[in-house]
């Protein structure tokens, strides 16, 4: 695994990033995380889709939950042609139970718990606290990378609006 020299903070203390990243205009890794069922979900899965990546720490922290709740709003009333995949570190237990008690239904829950594949592939694995950094990605329905957002600070939200925008831009 190797150290990018990208790095994010939390509460002002740094951290590092591990994994090769992505980049506009690259291919997304086709990682294999887990779907609460507990099976193996490729994101070439869904392919064909405008797919926002929303990835996170966990769940279980106040700023997670508003940005998982608030995407599932703004990004799944764009159509049927776009779906919202959240990746966390969180057992599939943890994200379904998540999902019962804040009322969300349109977002596909994925861990990265097993092999933190994308954690590596996308290049938010955090080095010392083995969770995701909070970043956006954008995959259109050809799966090329068209938009990336890595949150420098963990207890910040991400630039929603600049994510809609981009969105908006592939329909």
């Amino acid at each position: 695994m190797s150290s990018k020299t990208k790095s994010v903070t939390m509460n002002g203390d740094e951290l590092t990033l591990l994994g090769d990243g992505v980049d506009v205009g690259d291919m997304m890794p086709d990682c294999e995380l887990t779907g609460k069922d507990l099976q193996p979900v490729k994101l070439s899965s869904f392919s064909g889709k405008i797919c926002v990546i929303s990835c996170m720490p966990s769940l279980d922290t106040s700023v997670c939950d508003i940005m998982t709740r608030r995407f599932s709003e703004e990004v799944t009333s764009l159509g049927e042609d776009v779906v919202l995949l959240a990746v966390t570190m969180d057992l599939p237990f943890a994200q379904d139970r998540w999902c019962i008690a804040a009322d969300v239904k349109n977002v596909y829950m994925l861990s990265d718990h097993r092999n933190c594949s994308f954690g590596e592939g996308f290049g938010v694995l955090i080095k010392d606290i083995r969770l995701l950094a909070r970043a956006v990605f954008i995959v259109n329905t050809e799966g090329k990378i068209c938009y990336t957002q890595v949150v420098p600070e963990l207890t910040n939200e991400p630039d929603y609006d600049e994510v809609l925008k981009a969105t908006k831009e592939l329909l």
